[in-house]
């Protein structure tokens, strides 16, 4: 077995295959699953809970996807892997709401499965080729992270918390050390063979996903409403949020950062960046306001604690700070779109702060988000127009 045998043509087209659609429809539980366990807990912990929870959900599904940029999904060992880890994965996505209690295990263990099966995997059947080197210094790598992610499982929900933020900072760190290994070198990110428009379309579905959760929030909430003015203004504004994102992301950003990413003559780096990393962010701050709306459209008038404000403001600060990530690492930021990310960010911190302090109603804070959002694609597609001229 070999490159002939599960590795994609050299120089054909990276189309994302629809074994890889079908892969992502199990992301969709676990990004539904991830938002019900953020409206579960929403306290300082349940978010940093939260957060890690998303940070091995997510490395799993990007790690995934960067392999089918070297592995045919439509080859038939190729396909018999991804069904194991679609299986995996919605075992894992059904631990995701009591990880930190008796389900701690059930998370780990498929998680850790996962992310050691897929490295092995690709350095046994590409033996011989340069990148099953790359995926024999990941799987080294692998095997430290995973082993902290079980381990953690088996400690109390105090310990089992520090573990597997120790376990997600590894994680993250391997790509940013080239996947370092002692005696074994670095390897360069310009080895890694990217096809770009794969990739890119991958993150593009993940995103789209993400997005799906918000508006079955929406939707979902609304059904239940009574039905009245207030309910359809408050629709109109979860609405709207989620649609500045998918306008910020698709009509002004994704078709730049594809372009920029073809014409390198080293994309790697900048797509490492730009989607592994950045992505994370985008996306995380995307379930945030999911559950955002999903508070707005249940609870309009309760009063804004620190958990709401955290959902409600620092949903869009996640998305900027993500989208502004991905811009710079892919087609540069310039002077203008920085200074409105910039001050939208801060607009989405000061509307918190003012509506905790204020204990104002849940809706005034999410029209005040809505509306930033909104003149932030106005000023987005202006200047994009001027830039035009």
């Amino acid at each position: 077995m070999g490159a002939s045998v599960v590795g994609r043509v050299q120089g054909a087209a990276a189309e994302v295959t629809t074994m890889e659609l079908f892969f992502d429809l199990v992301y969709v539980v676990a990004v539904s699953q991830l938002a019900g366990f953020v409206f579960e807990h929403l306290t300082g912990r349940g978010a940093i809970e939260a957060l890690v929870l998303f940070g091995g959900v997510w490395w799993v599904w990007n790690h995934t996807t960067w392999a089918t940029d070297f592995i045919d999904p439509d080859r038939l060992p190729v396909r018999v892997l991804m069904v194991v880890l679609m299986l995996l994965s919605l075992v894992m996505a059904d631990g995701i709401a009591g990880a930190f209690g008796e389900r701690g295990p059930q998370f780990a263990i498929t998680l850790a499965a996962m992310q050691v099966l897929r490295p092995l995997f690709v350095v046994v059947t590409m033996r011989g080729e340069r990148i099953a080197r790359n995926y024999l210094h990941l799987g080294l790598w692998s095997t430290v992270a995973p082993a902290l992610w079980v381990g953690g499982a088996f400690c109390e929900p105090r310990a089992r918390l520090a573990v597997w933020i120790v376990a997600l900072v590894v994680d993250i760190a391997a790509p940013l050390t080239n996947t370092w290994v002692s005696g074994l070198g670095a390897i360069a990110m310009r080895e890694g063979e990217l096809a770009p428009v794969h990739l890119v379309e991958r993150n593009r579905l993940i995103v789209i996903i993400a997005l799906g959760e918000s508006v079955l929030s929406i939707g979902r909430e609304f059904l239940e409403a009574e039905s009245s003015v207030g309910s359809y203004v408050l629709l109109v504004v979860a609405f709207a949020t989620t649609v500045s994102y998918w306008w910020l992301y698709f009509a002004r950003h994704a078709d730049s950062a594809e372009c920029s990413l073809e014409e390198a003559s080293d994309p790697t780096a900048p797509a490492r960046g730009g989607y592994a990393y950045a992505h994370a962010a985008l996306i995380a701050g995307i379930i945030e306001t999911a559950v955002g709306a999903e508070i707005l459209m249940g609870h309009p008038h309760q009063h804004t604690g620190s958990a709401q404000a955290i959902v409600l403001s620092d949903g869009p600060v996640l998305f900027f700070v993500g989208i502004g990530v991905f811009v710079a690492s892919t087609a540069g930021v310039g002077r203008v779109e920085a200074a409105i990310a910039a001050g939208a960010c801060v607009a989405f911190v000061v509307f918190g702060v003012i509506a905790v302090s204020l204990r104002s109603p849940v809706q005034d804070l999410a029209v005040g988000c809505a509306a930033v959002l909104s003149v932030t694609v106005g000023l987005a597609a202006w200047h994009e127009r001027a830039a035009l001229r």
